[in-house]
């Protein structure tokens, strides 16, 4: 048996990347006693290389031939559920929609998150490494929203909105907002390259037009389309492959 590794990847990375859980679910197995490396109960930050070390959860080894099949999912979020894997209050989160059989074997993790108020296309997978690059600033993918705000923009807020608004002291990126319904509540279609929390809400709240309802109806090539509220299907290997395709 090899001595614990100093070198490899970080554990939180390795599960996650193994499909096991989530970076933060990982924190949570690790602390919970439930990972060893060599026999030895493992702590956060820990380095460790699967090629070397006999890395286990609740005593199942991490090897190539028992790595968890990959599955990816599109799941329409109905508004009021959590974009999480789970929630200490106990509120019902994404994974609760998903069949029983994806629940118990494939361990899947959102990519992203919509808030909880926000509906529409939200994708899950146990790929950690997919799940690392979509959500990568570099990659700028694409996501398209239709919101209800209250009132109706002007051309010029319309404008600045296009050209970026200030939060946090930072300004956000270019975006492609249309006005679709000129009527209160005016109906927009926004396209965003960029992911921050909260940042369509919050922009057309600075900007005087609180959000009425927010709706995600696209993630880069793949549209929710008619799937109902609550919930998932697969990915079809065209929809995977252009996905691939971007980052």
């Amino acid at each position: 048996m090899s001595v614990q590794s100093s070198s490899g990847e970080k554990l939180q990375k390795l599960l996650s990347q193994w499909g096991i859980a989530s970076r933060r679910q990982a924190e949570f197995l690790i602390t919970g006693g439930r990972v060893t490396v060599n026999g030895t109960l493992a702590h956060i930050g820990q380095r460790a290389n699967p090629e070397v070390d006999d890395i286990q959860v609740d005593g199942r080894s991490l090897r190539p031939d028992n790595q968890p099949t990959k599955h990816y999912v599109l799941l329409h979020k109905p508004r009021g559920v959590i974009s999480t894997c789970d929630d200490p209050r106990g509120r019902q989160t994404v994974i609760d929609l998903l069949p029983e059989t994806l629940k118990q074997q494939a361990r899947l993790h959102p990519v992203g998150r919509l808030d909880t108020d926000s509906t529409g296309a939200l994708l899950l997978t146990n790929h950690g490494r997919l799940t690392q690059q979509l959500t990568h600033p570099k990659h700028h993918i694409a996501k398209v929203y239709r919101v209800r705000v209250e009132g109706v923009p002007t051309a010029a807020d319309l404008e600045q909105w296009r050209r970026g608004v200030s939060l946090d002291g930072r300004t956000t990126a270019p975006a492609e907002v249309t006005l679709l319904h000129p009527q209160s509540p005016a109906l927009l279609r926004i396209v965003l390259h960029e992911g921050r929390n909260r940042q369509i809400r919050r922009v057309a709240e600075k900007l005087g037009y609180p959000v009425v309802r927010l709706h995600r109806s696209a993630i880069g090539p793949i549209t929710l389309g008619n799937l109902p509220p609550g919930r998932c299907r697969p990915l079809t290997d065209q929809e995977l492959e252009s996905l691939m395709a971007l980052i």
